[in-house]
């Protein structure tokens, strides 16, 4: 998801038209499940709660956790966690996993798509 949401926002900061994106990755090798389930919130501008952040914060802290005590480095794992806190502590914890879109978006200047 925090990979998903970085792309788009990259994406809108290139000027991309993002339903085009969204098309295009969908039809090749880098799409995922979740990018196909969770663009389209972003795409609707819509971050009511399916999958809210702080469900991800707990659980990439237990991975974090784990990784620590197995002294095991789960690197990809800790910068999504800390995109997560971020956005949480952006005041979206509560809001759909997506939200991390818009945090990246607020960061950075970028204009996402509005509410329909």
């Amino acid at each position: 998801i925090a990979a998903a949401c970085e792309a788009m926002t990259f994406a809108a900061k290139l000027g991309l038209d993002l339903p085009t994106v969204y098309k295009v990755i969908t039809a090749s090798a880098g799409n995922s499940w979740m990018f196909e389930n969770r663009v389209p919130h972003i795409l609707d501008g819509d971050y009511s709660p399916r999958s809210a952040v702080e469900i991800f914060t707990k659980d990439l802290g237990i991975v974090s956790d784990m990784g620590r005590k197995e002294k095991f480095p789960l690197s990809i794992a800790a910068t999504a966690l800390q995109m997560f806190l971020m956005t949480a502590a952006s005041g979206m914890a509560k809001d759909d996993d997506a939200s991390v879109a818009r945090m990246i978006a607020r960061m950075t200047g970028i204009d996402l798509p509005p509410a329909k």
